[in-house]
C-alpha cells in the first residue's frame, strides 16, 4: 500500500521539479489559515466605513489563491485539481488531529505556570483550536467552491486571451473565487446569527480585502510564474481538459 501511494505521487508530480514545492506552499497556507482564523484582528479604520475587523487568516489565506493561480497557469487545471483535493485532505486530517487532541485527558501538571488548573488549560485549548460543526462545514464547502471556481475561470481566460495579460486572468479569477469563498463561508457559518445587513457587509469586506491582496501580489505572481515556466519548460493550456472537480485522477 505504501509503495502504491508513493508511485501515485511520483507519477503525479515527480517529473516536475518545483510542483511539490508549490503544492506544499498551497497546502500550508490553507491549513495554517484555518488554525489562526479563530482570532479576529483589527486592521485599522477605513474612511466612511469605520473600524475594519477581519479573521487573522486573511494574512495568509490569499496565498493559497495566489499559488492556485500559479498551479493552473503553469501546470494546468488537472494538476491544480489534484493539489486542491490534497489540500482538502490535509486540512481534514489537521482538524481530526486537533479534535482527538482535545478529547485526550489533560496531564495534572499541564500548563501549571500559566493556568490555575488543567481544566482551565483545556478550556483555552478548546476556545482556540476547537471547531464547531457548522464552521467546519462552511469552511470546507467554501474552500472547494472558491478554489475550483478560481482555477476554472483562470484556465478558461488563458485560452480566451491566448496566454496574454496574466494580470487580468489572475485578478478576475480571484474576484470570482474569493466572492464564492467569502459568500458561502459567511452565509453558512453566520446566517441567523447576525443581521442580514451585517452579513452582506462581512461578505463584501472580506471579498474586497482578499482580492486587493491578490492585486498587490501580482508582481510576485509574475516572478513565480515566469520562473516556473522557464525552469519546468511547461505552459499548459486547458483546451481538452475535463473540468469536472470530482475527477481526481
Amino acid at each position: 500500500m505504501r509503495h502504491m501511494f508513493f508511485a501515485l505521487g511520483v507519477s503525479a508530480m515527480g517529473h516536475y521539479r518545483f510542483l511539490p514545492l508549490v503544492a506544499a506552499v498551497f497546502v500550508t497556507g490553507l491549513v495554517v489559515s484555518n488554525i489562526i482564523a479563530v482570532k479576529l484582528a483589527s486592521f485599522g479604520t477605513l474612511p466612511l466605513a469605520g473600524p475594519l475587523f477581519l479573521p487573522a487568516a486573511v494574512i495568509i489565506f490569499p496565498i493559497s489563491y495566489i499559488f492556485g493561480d500559479v498551479l493552473t497557469e503553469v501546470y494546468g487545471y488537472a494538476r491544480a485539481r489534484q493539489v486542491i483535493w490534497i489540500g482538502f485532505g490535509c486540512n481534514l486530517l489537521a482538524v481530526l488531529a486537533i479534535w482527538v487532541g482535545g478529547l485526550l485527558p489533560a496531564a495534572p501538571f499541564w500548563n501549571a505556570t500559566v493556568y490555575d488548573s488543567p481544566a482551565a488549560a483545556q478550556q483555552a485549548y478548546q476556545a482556540i483550536l476547537g471547531f464547531t460543526p457548522r464552521l467546519l462545514i462552511a469552511s470546507f464547502i467554501a474552500f472547494l467552491a472558491g478554489e475550483f471556481l478560481n482555477s476554472f475561470v483562470l484556465a478558461k481566460l488563458k485560452i480566451a486571451t491566448a496566454g496574454k495579460w496574466l494580470w487580468v486572468r489572475t485578478i478576475l479569477s480571484t474576484l470570482a473565487g474569493q466572492l464564492a469563498d467569502s459568500g458561502l463561508f459567511i452565509s453558512i457559518a453566520f446566517a441567523g446569527m447576525v443581521p442580514k445587513a451585517a452579513l452582506g457587509q462581512l461578505i463584501i469586506t472580506q471579498w474586497l480585502f482578499k482580492s486587493a491582496y491578490e492585486v498587490i501580489a501580482t508582481p510576485l505572481t509574475y516572478v513565480v510564474v515566469n520562473f516556473l515556466k522557464r525552469t519546468e519548460q511547461q505552459d499548459h493550456y486547458d483546451r481538452n481538459t475535463n473540468f469536472n472537480p470530482w475527477v481526481i485522477g
